[in-house]
């Protein structure tokens, strides 16, 4: 992807929590890759494996413990306030929960008008007005929500909500933090398809976070495996899929359902078995060594590099690196 234009760069990105006096919590430890413009970059991971912690360290909604973040030439974490509040219009985020991330107190036109105000981009309320109609129609509601408030919607309305939100500022990167999770099954297709056709026609680039490896693999360019804080894999989406290198890239993918029983019935599988282990002052070597089959002394010891074995395919396993 050389002729492709980088728009984000993570360099050892760290955040760290302390808890008590001693103890230290890891969350993201030392995490680097890049995003393409116009992509839709995975990171995919267990529960409690960093992955939100990373994508809202990147948007500068936590404040880093080490590493550097480049959006576009610019250093997220040295910007001054006036730079940092012409960030925030360009990248937008897309939370979570759709029930906890809308104010309750607010009308939908107001959520969504909010940062129309906060950057002064309407030059007076009916032309306020009027692209908040234009978007509630591009997310899939009506004029008539602008009137309402949070609790008299359905979960997906409200996620469309926080997308129209995000939206209202015209951004170019949004970071989508696990968008569909709460959602039932018949209306994740329906925002995921959502998602993907508006980055076609506003030329967004997203960063998609989720555990959902089913979905990842259909929305995603590229994909990042993170486990406990570290990024383990990371390639393109089909090739991740043809052929995981990690252990525990393979442990997840074989869990994945196959919607044909006889193609299931025959599957091999690479369970993970074990518990995840604790992030709180973690010891030296790979994380995922307590949990791996192939686990070898140097594995306990040395916490091995992210390194590319095939084109554009990188790994972070000591089994991948011997000769």
């Amino acid at each position: 992807m050389t002729d492709r234009e980088t728009l984000l760069e993570v360099r050892n990105l760290k955040k760290h929590f302390k808890i008590g006096r001693k103890s230290i919590v890891k969350a993201v430890d030392d995490v680097s890759f890049d995003v393409f413009r116009g992509e839709t970059f995975g990171l995919v991971g267990e529960s409690g494996c960093g992955k939100t912690t990373c994508g809202k360290t990147i948007l500068g909604l936590h404040k880093p413990t080490g590493g550097e973040v480049i959006y576009d030439g610019m250093d997220v974490h040295a910007l001054d306030s006036d730079r940092k509040k012409d960030f925030t219009k360009i990248a937008q985020i897309v939370f979570q929960d759709p029930y906890s991330s809308l104010d309750p107190r607010m009308t939908v036109g107001d959520i969504i008008g909010e940062g129309m105000d906060i950057h002064h981009l309407c030059k007076d309320k009916g032309e306020r007005e009027e692209r908040v109609f234009d978007l509630l129609q591009t997310v899939g509601l009506n004029r008539e929500h602008i009137n309402r408030f949070p609790h008299e919607f359905s979960g997906g309305q409200r996620q469309r909500i926080g997308i129209a939100r995000a939206l209202a500022v015209e951004p170019e990167f949004i970071v989508c933090d696990e968008p569909i999770s709460a959602l039932d099954v018949s209306i994740q297709a329906q925002i995921v398809n959502l998602l993907m056709q508006l980055q076609r026609e506003k030329q967004l680039t997203y960063l998609f976070i989720t555990h959902n490896l089913a979905m990842i693999k259909y929305i995603s360019d590229r994909v990042g495996v993170m486990y406990l804080g570290n990024l383990v894999e990371l390639a393109g989406s089909k090739q991740l899929y043809e052929m995981p290198y990690h252990p525990y890239t393979q442990g997840l993918l074989s869990s994945v359902p196959v919607p044909d029983p006889r193609i299931e019935r025959r599957k091999e599988t690479a369970p993970l078995r074990g518990e995840i282990p604790t992030s709180i002052n973690p010891p030296p070597g790979c994380r995922f060594a307590s949990r791996c089959d192939y686990a070898r002394e140097v594995c306990y010891e040395v916490m091995p590099p992210l390194i590319e074995i095939e084109d554009e395919h990188f790994v972070a396993c000591h089994l991948m690196a011997s000769p």
